[in-house]
């Protein structure tokens, strides 16, 4: 195996952060975009769960998008040095807080016919409640501690992206989110965003291999 392989699903906020480790670190990898209603056999063989990121090495296969991020980091870690211990707790906190509370409630909100008789008001409500809690303590200078990027920000911006395409007007216009809301324009205008978000035709058995990243960071 020349490269890693990567099963992806471009708007998949899970995919697009593993994507963004990859891109940052630079690690090339072979990358096989799928549609969810209709899973190439070739991964559902190597990650029945079936679910998009899977990133097979010679080794092993890495069926977690955080796993993703951090294998990438051990390989080359790009934001070495750039927090404090303090912020490393944050960071950590904030992670597990979206990844487990935020995305709950944006998938009720932002998909609420699949879930039934569900208020999405209410989860919406929620969802805007986690970010006010961050909306004091993100920084002024683009990304969320400061000039640098980091894995908090790879981690969770994703899902603040899809929370505001559930309802851009609502989101751009809410009085009480500016820095959650300058902090988000900031990635979504960045080359970074431009770099993972790339089209790729879907995979095929007979499909020439595709090489991500495109570009080198």
């Amino acid at each position: 195996m020349k490269y890693p392989i990567l099963y992806s699903f471009k708007r998949c906020p899970y995919a697009m952060r593993a994507r963004m480790a990859l891109q940052l670190t630079n690690i090339k990898c072979e990358i096989r975009e799928v549609r969810l209603n209709n899973k190439p056999k070739h991964m559902l063989e190597v990650s029945p769960k079936g679910t998009v990121p899977v990133l097979i090495l010679n080794d092993r296969t890495i069926e977690e998008s955080m796993e993703v991020i951090d294998w990438a980091l051990n390989q080359k870690n790009v934001f070495e040095g750039n927090l404090n211990e303090y912020q490393i707790k944050i960071s950590n906190e904030l992670i597990e807080r979206f990844d487990d509370k935020f995305k709950y409630h944006l998938d009720r909100y932002k998909y609420a016919s699949r879930y039934g008789d569900v208020d999405e008001i209410h989860h919406r409500n929620k969802c805007e409640k986690i970010l006010l809690e961050i909306e004091d303590i993100i920084s002024d200078d683009g990304w969320f501690f400061g000039k640098k990027i980091n894995k908090l920000d790879i981690s969770i911006l994703p899902f603040i992206r899809q929370f505001r395409i559930a309802d851009p007007d609502w989101f751009d216009n809410h009085k009480e989110l500016t820095k959650v809301k300058n902090y988000l324009h900031n990635f979504l205008a960045s080359n970074l965003l431009k770099d993972v978000m790339i089209n790729y035709d879907v995979w095929k058995e007979e499909s020439e291999m595709s090489v991500f990243p495109i570009t080198n960071q």
